[in-house]
Order: structure tokens, then C-alpha cells, then sequence
């Protein structure tokens, strides 16, 4: 074949040793590139799992909780039913553990006791008021082990470890024997993990306030941020003229999606709670400060979504007599809404997980009660993994991974649904 070189025509012979080893050259350039490419999907697939199955075995014994099984007669014991507040619980309740032990020395009695939860007289108490029916005659209830108790159960703390480095003694081991011996605990699915609030106690803490408190949080933001962004896109998309104006306003929205989000809480921090006086901790502040994070992300893919219609729908639209708005309103964004549902899916996916801002803003104090509404003290999940991590206490190390678990759980939800979204109303053009 004759190929033209400075002007003249050489023959190249394709079949020749050079060109042979050219070509085996540029296949094993090609080969090296495609094995870089599935090395470095392997790595990531790796790490992931790694990641994921270190938090799984870490976390995965904090959605069970050992409990003890009690009989107790509320009707001997005496408790009015008008005035049960008035009742000796923590008597009552120490007496119905008692039997399992026989008689204990009183010495010893402070060791058995600690085998169970500190708060096993509230428990109680709040299981008789919210069924009456167990304040008559002889009734089962369970009770929480102590966490040092729990954790020995479920096998974090060894029998074979010296006394002297382990927090459970030799003494409560053996009362714990004589418990399983005749029954009274067993291992049960940890409820209180997802509708119990915060507590001090690791084996009564629960994550109902922060899952309460990011619900709150996201209904602001996706209030504030939805139709302002579809509003600021429609605007710059289709109505803004186009002048150096609308171009510093396209820079700083380009610019402020990249910006950290720590600075979104030191403004709201400054903003919200200096200058407007909101609560602090409360979940419409922390849905103000989400909102100012997740709209430039949302205002640029809704300009990318209504860019992603062709001009000829706007254009056919136009032809029959619509105005502008309506051929935006009745026919462009209609045919957009899939991808612009995505996104916004998709940027509560990232407020949900975002923490620096909310810790700003006091949304990690301590609160033993889910929030009622927007102006409510609160946490929220990414807060609330964030105490959880920063106790000393051995049993929130699991229930920390936990937490961790859950949160992706919803994170996978969310990007699980706009996957859908993206699928079921997506239009090829």
C-alpha cells in the first residue's frame, strides 16, 4: 500500500517485521491499560468490602441484647394502680431477682445487682403503665443485662482473661452461670437499638431521637431546597439574560456546590443562631443549613435535566401557540422532573450523611427524647455515631458500627430510589 510521506508516495509493507512489532507493541499497550483498569476496580471492591465487613463483624452484635427473664406479682407487692409513681420499684424489682440467687450474702449482694441494668426499676415500671393488665397478679418481664454483663455474653470479654483485666469478677460470672443454668436469659433481636432514645447506659441506647431528628432535618431541607432550585434553574436556564451578571451568578453556584461543608454550618451558626436568635440543636436549623448546602448541586442538575430535553419539544410547543411558561411549565419540565427527582434524591442522600455542619449548629448534645417537631431539640444519625464514638464506654464501640450500618442502610434506600426514578420515567431522546 502507498502512503504519502513529505510529499511523496512510499509503499508500506503491513505485513513486514516493523510493522509487526508495532502493532504488538500498541496490543501490549492496550493490554496494560486494561489490566491498570481492572486492578484498580479490584482494589476499590476490595477496600469496600474490607470496609464493610469490618463494620459488619464490629457492629453486628449491637442489634442483639441479652436479657434477663423475671416473674414478678405487682398485686403483693402492693402497687396501687392510682398511684403507681408512688411504688417502691426498685425494691420490687430487686426482690424478683433475688429468687433466681437464693440467699445472698449482703456483702455479695452489690456484685449480683450489677449484673443487671441500673435503670431495670424504669423499665418495669413503664412496661406496667402502658399495659395495665400487669398490674394484676403474677406477670414476665424482661430486663436488660448490664453492658459489661452483655458484653461478656456475647463473647467481647473472655473467661480465660485474668480477673484483675476484665470488668466482670469471677463472682459475676458464676451468679451469670446460675442464671443461664435455670433459664432466666436469653439472647433476643435488639429492638431498642432503633425506637429507644439516647442514654448513658450502653445497653439501653437507642438511635429513635436521631432517626427522628435527620427526618425533621431532611423534611426542612428538601422544603426549602426543592422549589427553590427548580425556581433558580428554570430562571438562569430559560429566562436570565445572558450577560456578565448571570455569569458571576453561574461562577459562585459552580463554586459554592465545591465548597466544604463546614462552612455551611459556621455560617448558619453565625446566621441562624446569631442573628435570627432559632434554637440550637433544632432540626429547622440544621434543615436550614442542609439546604444552603444541597442547592447548588440541585440547581445545576435541573439546568442539566431541562438542557437535556431537545429544543424541538420547546420548539413544537412554541409552534402551536404556547407561551414560554407554558411550554416550560406544561411540556419541558414534565420531561425533565425524572432527572431532576434523581438529583434531589440523591443531594438529601448527601445532606442525610453530612456531619461538620450539624455539629456546628449543636446538634450533638445530649437528648433523651425524640423531637416532636422542627423546633425541638434533636441529633441526627451522622451526630449521633459521632457521641456514640467519642464515649469511653465499651459497649458503644459495636452499637457505633451499628449506627454506621443503619445510616448506610438508608444511604443505599435513597440511592436505591433515584436509581429507580432514573429508570422507570427516563426518556431517550
Amino acid at each position: 500500500m502507498a502512503v504519502p510521506v513529505s510529499g511523496t508516495l512510499q509503499t508500506v509493507n503491513w505485513q513486514s517485521a516493523d510493522m509487526a512489532a508495532r502493532r504488538k507493541s500498541r496490543y501490549a499497550a492496550e493490554g496494560r491499560l486494561k489490566m491498570y483498569g481492572l486492578a484498580a476496580i479490584v482494589f476499590a471492591l476490595g477496600f469496600l468490602v474490607f470496609l464493610i465487613g469490618s463494620i459488619t463483624y464490629t457492629g453486628y452484635k449491637a442489634f442483639t441484647q441479652t436479657m434477663v427473664t423475671v416473674q414478678i406479682d405487682l398485686t403483693s407487692a402492693g402497687v396501687d394502680k392510682n398511684k403507681i409513681m408512688d411504688a417502691d420499684w426498685r425494691g420490687i424489682v430487686r426482690n424478683a431477682l433475688r429468687v433466681y440467687a437464693g440467699d445472698i450474702p449482703r456483702r455479695d449482694q452489690k456484685e449480683y445487682f450489677s449484673l443487671f441494668t441500673d435503670q431495670a426499676a424504669y423499665i418495669v415500671r413503664d412496661e406496667a403503665i402502658a399495659d395495665p393488665a400487669k398490674l394484676s397478679g403474677v406477670q414476665t418481664f424482661t430486663v436488660p443485662l448490664s453492658d459489661p454483663l452483655d458484653q461478656f455474653a456475647k463473647g467481647e470479654i473472655k473467661r480465660d482473661t485474668p480477673e484483675d483485666q476484665r470488668r466482670v469478677s469471677n463472682m459475676q460470672i458464676g451468679f451469670y452461670d446460675a442464671l443461664v443454668a435455670k433459664g432466666a436469659i436469653t439472647s433476643t433481636f435488639n429492638w431498642a437499638l432503633f425506637f429507644a432514645p439516647d442514654s448513658r447506659f450502653p445497653e439501653l441506647a437507642g438511635l429513635a431521637g436521631a432517626i427522628a431528628g435527620s427526618f425533621w432535618t431532611l423534611v426542612v431541607c428538601l422544603a426549602i431546597s426543592l422549589p427553590t432550585g427548580i425556581a433558580a434553574a428554570i430562571y438562569l436556564e430559560e429566562f436570565a439574560p445572558k450577560n456578565k451578571w448571570t455569569d458571576l451568578i453561574e461562577v459562585n453556584i459552580n463554586n459554592l456546590a465545591a465548597v466544604p461543608s463546614v462552612i455551611f454550618g459556621l455560617l448558619g451558626l453565625a446566621v441562624f443562631l446569631g442573628w435570627f436568635g432559632l434554637p440550637r440543636s433544632a432540626p429547622l436549623v440544621g434543615g436550614l443549613v442542609l439546604s444552603l448546602m444541597t442547592l447548588p448541586t440541585l440547581i445545576i442538575t435541573t439546568r442539566n435535566s431541562l438542557k437535556s430535553v431537545p429544543s424541538s419539544i420547546r420548539e413544537a410547543a412554541l409552534g402551536i401557540g404556547a407561551s414560554k411558561h407554558e411550554a416550560i411549565f406544561h411540556h419541558i419540565l414534565p420531561l425533565a422532573m425524572p432527572a431532576v427527582m434523581t438529583g434531589t434524591i440523591i443531594s438529601l442522600a448527601r445532606a442525610l450523611g453530612e456531619t461538620a455542619p450539624l455539629l456546628l449548629i449543636g446538634m450533638n448534645a445530649f437528648i433523651t427524647s425524640e423531637p416532636g417537631g422542627v423546633m425541638d431539640a434533636a441529633t441526627a444519625l451522622p451526630t449521633q455515631i459521632y457521641i456514640w464514638a467519642d464515649s469511653p464506654e465499651r459497649g458503644f464501640v459495636s452499637r457505633t458500627s451499628a449506627a454506621i450500618l443503619v445510616l448506610l442502610a438508608f444511604l443505599i434506600v435513597m440511592n436505591g430510589i433515584a436509581i429507580y426514578l432514573r429508570q422507570r420515567f427516563e426518556r431517550r431522546w
